[in-house]
């Protein structure tokens, strides 16, 4: 039986972008409209979180130590220890109504980033980069409004992504080249719309299965490798955001989530915008690559 448990009562305002850091046993993520990332160690808890002064969407811990963080302005290096960010790409500097939202990295260590539409009514400006060990900063994929549910099959084979705008909230799958990082032959996954939460981000367990945190449908969903329904789990927000495997041996689901202060949401959830860990799954998670740059 799964049992879904608040771990810390962040009040984040959106809540995003979790990354368990498999070396360090720490999960890190992001309140993108409060600017601030998170560190959560389960030993000692809720650790202090570090302002960025700006919306940051997602980042990926180094294999060389620290972070990049991807943010409204661009890409960061970001030192744990002061603070301090140091820009190495400024790839949508056009797009002043674009910012960075989902990300993950790959089996192999290149990290990705998806841009979405700040603007209203949005439009599909949104791009998934593709930022290499040497930091080339390449275009993979546009025409998104909100680049989410970004996430890798076990082997590595299979990129997972989706765009969560209410028009679209489809999840695709897409072959993926592991030496060239390409992904091709892209096809629908999973429809949303025959649930009650539209595609956030997302994750993948050792038995190839996709979690989907159902923004707006107070649940997280668990989806076989033929894109059916397997497990639906209520959660106690009506938005959570990502879900995470972590914990010594990542079988603990962590789950994000957006708080009151970002808009109108459902009665009975004083928790909204806290981190949440779900536990009693039927398979533990994959660890996360560092980015190798």
């Amino acid at each position: 039986m799964s049992r879904v448990e608040l771990v810390h009562d962040a009040h984040a305002t959106l809540g995003e972008g979790a990354f368990w850091d498999e070396r360090d046993g720490v999960l890190f993520w992001c309140d993108i409209d409060g600017g601030l990332v998170h560190r959560f160690d389960p030993g000692a808890g809720p650790l202090p979180p570090i302002e960025i002064g700006e919306r940051v969407g997602c980042l990926a811990p180094r294999e060389a130590g620290d972070l990049v963080i991807a943010t409204q302005s661009g890409l960061y290096d970001l030192d744990l220890a002061t603070g301090t960010r140091t820009m190495f790409a400024e790839p949508e500097a056009h797009l002043p109504d674009n910012r960075f939202n989902d990300g993950a990295t790959d089996r192999q260590g290149r990290w990705w980033a998806g841009t979405m539409s700040i603007a209203q009514p949005p439009t599909p400006s949104g791009t998934f980069y593709r930022i290499d060990a040497d930091r080339k900063v390449t275009p993979m994929i546009d025409g998104i409004y909100t680049t989410n549910g970004l996430s890798f099959s076990p082997d590595g084979r299979t990129m997972y992504y989706s765009d969560s705008n209410a028009a679209v909230r489809t999840i695709w799958a897409a072959d993926y080249d592991i030496d060239a990082g390409v992904p091709t032959n892209r096809r629908v996954f999973f429809d949303t719309r025959v649930v009650a939460g539209r595609p956030d981000g997302a994750t993948v367990d050792a038995d190839g299965c996709y979690w989907m945190a159902g923004v707006g449908g107070w649940h997280i969903v668990r989806l076989t490798p033929r894109g059916e329904i397997d497990m639906v789990i209520d959660m106690p927000v009506e938005r959570p955001t990502k879900p995470e495997f972590g914990g010594s041996s990542l079988t603990d689901l962590y789950v994000t989530s957006i708080g009151t202060a970002a808009g109108p949401v459902g009665e009975n959830q004083p928790h909204a915008g806290g981190l949440f860990v779900v536990t009693g799954l039927p398979a533990p998670g994959l660890a996360s690559a560092r980015f190798k740059g």
